[in-house]
């Protein structure tokens, strides 16, 4: 595998999750800062040494309620 998604969404008590697309990965942090250290913890230790990914790529998502 060389690249590894994320799907990063806003967390409904604050803070971030984050869910590997393709793998059973998933985290949370407070901030952004904290979920790229999560994130990276969360691939070390679901992949053998030299078989994690080369790139996580973490998209973010979020959603804009307005009113009519």
């Amino acid at each position: 595998m060389t690249e590894l998604i994320f799907l990063v969404e806003s967390a409904p008590e604050g803070g971030f999750t984050a869910r590997a697309l393709g793998a059973s990965i998933f985290t949370e942090a407070d901030d952004v800062a904290g979920l790229h250290e999560n994130v990276r913890d969360a691939v070390r230790c679901h992949f053998e040494p030299g078989a994690e990914p080369k790139l996580v790529r973490l998209h973010f998502v979020r959603d804009e309620v307005i009113t009519v």
